[in-house]
């Protein structure tokens, strides 16, 4: 894989999180009822951090979970070997719940679809909102994020990479290119 551009930098990263948290704040009139669970891997650290600013800004906690989809994906079969089950953490209740479901990146819009039948396995909440860190394009679903921190036109043949410091040590987006 071969770099082609950096999109965003830690400081481009923590404003479009903590717009998309005032945006999130003002659509919903305020956090109440309002909970967020990201999509593991990514998604989990882009919720927490946006639980956080929340706090910041309204000066409440807002309950934030993690999601696991492995086994919801509609490509599980085509997967070679055991696929990597981890845990879900959502230790509150979601029915009639204002979720804003997270991810990092938004692209053919098939992990949303495998979130959303992993998500109603655990109740009804009032309403899901998306919020991504980063909108692609390309969907193959008719999936649209309600929250987007930044949209990156790609061709099929680039790659999203969001590295972020929980998991990778640094805070980053690039585009590189499929060798």
């Amino acid at each position: 894989m071969k770099e082609k551009a950096k999109i965003l930098d830690k400081e481009a990263i923590n404003r479009a999180i903590m717009r998309v948290a005032h945006e999130i704040i003002e659509k919903n009139k305020g956090t109440a009822d309002l909970c967020v669970v990201g999509i593991r891997t990514r998604g989990v650290y882009i919720a927490k951090r946006l639980a956080e600013c929340i706090k910041k800004i309204e000066g409440k906690d807002i309950s934030a979970g993690a999601l696991d989809i492995t086994l919801y994906r509609d490509d599980l079969a085509l997967a070679s070997g055991q696929p990597l089950v981890r845990k879900t953490e959502i230790d509150f209740d979601i029915n009639d719940k204002k979720l804003v479901l997270v991810d990092d990146v938004l692209y053919t819009g098939r992990t949303i679809r495998a979130a959303l039948d992993a998500l109603i396995d655990f109740g009804r909440p009032k309403s899901i909102q998306l919020a991504v860190l980063v909108d692609r394009g390309h969907r193959e679903l008719p999936i649209r994020a309600d929250f987007v921190g930044k949209n990156i036109p790609t061709s099929k043949q680039e790659i999203v990479e969001v590295h972020l410091e929980e998991p990778d040590g640094n805070d980053e987006v690039l585009i590189v290119e499929k060798e």
